[in-house]
């Protein structure tokens, strides 16, 4: 089984787009497009038909962004970092920021 390097729950920084430099966390990961959609980063505003359980009108909403242009946020000092693999003496693979060293923690839902 292969690692993810961007994985739901992440804190990433956007590389390039119109929305450079703003931070986010990952909420969604669509592997098979390779885009994710990171909360408040690339917002598209729809005009959606009022339903029985939500209210017609224009709305805002986070739109898919492709991973080449995300960055994981280094646990250390914020700023984004590659992500490497790191097998620990346990066996166990864990993924750690190329940039610090540091490990990356996983996101408990």
């Amino acid at each position: 089984m292969a690692l993810a390097k961007i994985k739901k729950g992440d804190r990433v920084v956007v590389l390039a787009g119109r929305d450079k430099g703003k931070r986010g966390e990952v909420i969604e990961v669509r592997p098979k497009e390779s885009r994710a959609l990171v909360r408040g980063v690339n917002m598209v505003r729809r005009h959606q038909r009022q339903t029985a359980k939500d209210e017609g009108g224009i709305i805002s909403k986070e739109a898919p962004i492709h991973v080449s242009n995300l960055a994981v946020e280094d646990p250390r000092d914020g700023k984004p970092t590659r992500v490497g693999i790191k097998t620990l003496e346990d066996g166990s693979r864990v993924r750690v920021a190329k940039r610090s060293g540091e490990v990356i923690a996983e996101k408990s839902a």
